[in-house]
């Protein structure tokens, strides 16, 4: 399946579920991908959420990017990073 694809720079913290949540647009339709702080610290060490994402960005996404092409998005339109 080809897909457009793009992550606009909108990150944020979301304190409530202790998750980094990044927009994704997916041929226009917008998405929500995330990734707890344990899942970023067991990556990539101890740090803050935010600077680790900065840090990790691309990999990141290229995950997501993958995850999306699977269909693995749950019912309310996220995909979640272990």
């Amino acid at each position: 399946m080809n897909q457009a694809i793009h992550f606009p720079d909108r990150e944020r913290w979301d304190e409530e579920r202790g998750a980094i949540v990044f927009p994704v647009l997916v041929q226009g339709m917008e998405l929500t991908c995330a990734i707890k702080l344990d899942g970023l610290q067991d990556r990539f060490g101890t740090g803050a959420a935010m600077a680790l994402f900065s840090a990790h960005r691309w990999d990141l996404e290229e995950e997501a990017e993958a995850l999306i092409r699977q269909d693995e998005i749950d019912d309310q339109g996220w995909i979640w990073l272990s």
